[in-house]
Order: C-alpha cells, then sequence, then structure tokens
C-alpha cells in the first residue's frame, strides 16, 4: 500500500486533537533529545514532572555536561535505565567539545552520539531541524501493520528499515517535525497497542486494511516473548544512630556503579543471617524479618525478603546515610525504594 494518502489527514488530525506537552511547545534540540530518552518505556504522564525537574535543574546543553555525577543520578531517579542518563552526559560532553556547543544538524552525526539509535536520531532531526528524518518506534510500526492489515511479525530489523525507507518518501516539505509526532501520537491515544483501538475517531479508518476487514485488534501479530530470568535476593537493612547502610555496585552489568542497599544472593534463613554478622563482624542488637518485594527489570525480575538489622556502630565498608541524604542528595534505584518506606531511625 502507497502511503502518501495518509499525509494530509493526519496532519490536519494533529492540528485540532495533539496533546499540549512541554518539549512540543518550544522543540529545540536539547528539549526533543531530553524528551525522547526519558520517553523510552515509559508513558507520557510519568515522564512529565521528571521532565520539568530536569529542565529546571540543567536546562541547557552546557549545564549538562558540567554537571556533577551525583546530581544527575538524582534528577534521573525513577525513571531507571541509569545508563540512559550518563549517555546523555557524555553526548553532551561530546557536542560541547567537538561541537562546538551547537548540537549536529545532520542524521549520521547525530546518529553517531552516544545513547542515540535510528529511532531518537530520526526524532531529532525531524522534530528539532524539521528534515524529513522518520522516527519508526512501536508506535509507528503498529500503525502501519494494521494500515496495511499486515499480519507478520513487524519487530524485525529489515521491516523496520523497510518502513523508514517508504516513510522517508512521503513527507512533507514544511511539516517534517509535526508529520513525524502525528504518526507517534496517533499510535500512542488511537491506534492503542492493548484492548480496543479507537478505529471510530482514527482519522485515517475510512482506507485502514484491518478496519475495513475487522482485524484491528488482532494485527499485529504477537509473538511469544522469552520468560523473565528470576532471581531472589535477600536484603540487608543495616541501620544504626539515624543512618542506613549503602553500597555501591559494580562498574558494569545491571544498575552499574549505582548505589544499592546491601543483599545476598538468594533467600536466607534467620540462622543464615546471623552467620553472615558473624563473618563480616557486624555488632547489631535486634534482627528481624522485614517486608518482601518484586522488582521487574525488562529481563530479570528480582524477588526479594529483607532482614531488618539494628546495629550497635557503624561498620566499615559501607556508606552510611541519613534519610535527609538519601532525600537530596544519593540516588538509590526504584528496585530498593520500596524498602525506605519505614523511616530511618
Amino acid at each position: 500500500m502507497k502511503l502518501s494518502w495518509i499525509v494530509e489527514p493526519l496532519l490536519k488530525w494533529y492540528d485540532t486533537s495533539a496533546r499540549i506537552l512541554p518539549w512540543r511547545q518550544n522543540p529545540t534540540p536539547y528539549r526533543v533529545w531530553i524528551s525522547e530518552i526519558m520517553l523510552q518505556q515509559t508513558r507520557v504522564e510519568a515522564v512529565l514532572p521528571f521532565f520539568e525537574r530536569f529542565l529546571a535543574a540543567l536546562p541547557d546543553l552546557s549545564s549538562l555536561a558540567d554537571a556533577e555525577e551525583e546530581e544527575l543520578l538524582k534528577l534521573w531517579e525513577g525513571l531507571g535505565y541509569y545508563t540512559r542518563v550518563r549517555n546523555l552526559q557524555k553526548a553532551a560532553r561530546i557536542i560541547r567539545d567537538e561541537y562546538g556547543g551547537e548540537f549536529p544538524q545532520d542524521y549520521p552525526a547525530i546518529r553517531k552520539l552516544p545513547g542515540i539509535g535510528d529511532y531518537t536520531a530520526g526524532a531529532i532531526a525531524s522534530i528539532a531541524f524539521g528534515q524529513p528524518e522518520p522516527a519508526v518506534d512501536g508506535n509507528v510500526l503498529r500503525v502501519h501493520a494494521r494500515l496495511c492489515e499486515r499480519k507478520q511479525e513487524i519487530r524485525s530489523t529489515a521491516w523496520k528499515k523497510q518502513l523508514t525507507e517508504e516513510l522517508r518518501k512521503i513527507y512533507p516539505k514544511t511539516r517534517c517535525g509535526d508529520f513525524t509526532q502525528a504518526l507517534m501520537e496517533l499510535g500512542a491515544v488511537v491506534c492503542l497497542p492493548n484492548g480496543e483501538p479507537k478505529c471510530g475517531i482514527c482519522p485515517l479508518h475510512a482506507k485502514c486494511g484491518a478496519f475495513l476487514a475487522g482485524t484491528a485488534r488482532e494485527i499485529p501479530l504477537r509473538t511469544e516473548r522469552k520468560e523473565r530470568k528470576v532471581e531472589e535476593k535477600t536484603i540487608l537493612l543495616l541501620r544504626h544512630d539515624g543512618k542506613l547502610a549503602l553500597n555501591r555496585r559494580p562498574d558494569h552489568g545491571l544498575l552499574a556503579g549505582m548505589m544499592e542497599l546491601p543483599g545476598l544472593p538468594g533467600f536466607r534463613t534467620k540462622q543464615e543471617i546471623l552467620l553472615v554478622l558473624n563473618e563480616r563482624n557486624i555488632p547489631f542488637r535486634s534482627l528481624k524479618e522485614g517486608i518482601r518485594a518484586n522488582h521487574i527489570f525488562s529481563h530479570v525480575e528480582w524477588k526479594m525478603r529483607a532482614w531488618e538489622i539494628e546495629c550497635t556502630a557503624e561498620v566499615p565498608g559501607y556508606e552510611w546515610v541519613t534519610a535527609e541524604e538519601l532525600r537530596s542528595r544519593i540516588s538509590l534505584p526504584s528496585a530498593f525504594q520500596m524498602f525506605l518506606k519505614r523511616k530511618i531511625r
């Protein structure tokens, strides 16, 4: 199916139906870039307060490049995927040092920056610079699959490249950014991924293959996902005199370089915890079982059980922090936040 017919009705719909979002109000390269990185695997509603907070603290590329890592991670706290914000700073420093602080405008140069893939490069090039560069994400793939009533797998790299080339040919000369966002918007609020797509209000339904065939709910084809690996962990809540003990994770792998609550692999019994405390020379006055919690990452699920330990002294080898330091300075990944609901005594 040729796609050129979708341009006019889609833009007309976008003009009257687009959500008002802060990064759309003033689509500078910096604002578009930050928003697109935050929006990866995260809902718009969840991103809004983080975007406002981040831009208030680091309003431009220069401030991002110069920020201390501790501040950077704290601003990102709650979004997860901390590698993304570290890559933001790496890219900001490259732009500062190699491009004189001016965001590169051509797609290949944007694409080479750390943390920027095909989709994000296309979004920046089209929205911020008005270039005919598609940004093909899951929303766009789904919209196209239904328009063409495509019942095959749509997430392959080859198919994504083919669709990117098809879209590039039909981009309007003067509204590239709007067209990119209109496609995203349609997939996000009308051509929904789960449940019933809102075909009745879709500006493209009159020629949509899936709508006409009554197969919109069956498309795109959903392939079986691999089951997540499950890891069991014991969390040690070591407290003393109003402070909580933290560790820093290794500089590689999941949550690389982040602070964490100390822990042990597997679920441990009280007797096993007592042995660990003895081996590590941790003096304590009380030990009791704490809450249980799960946290799901993209590829692994942590099942955690906590033990609350009131220590009689601060043990070397940990960073002992106050509740105020956790609120204002130290970033603790979401996986551990649920264990902090009980105040540090």
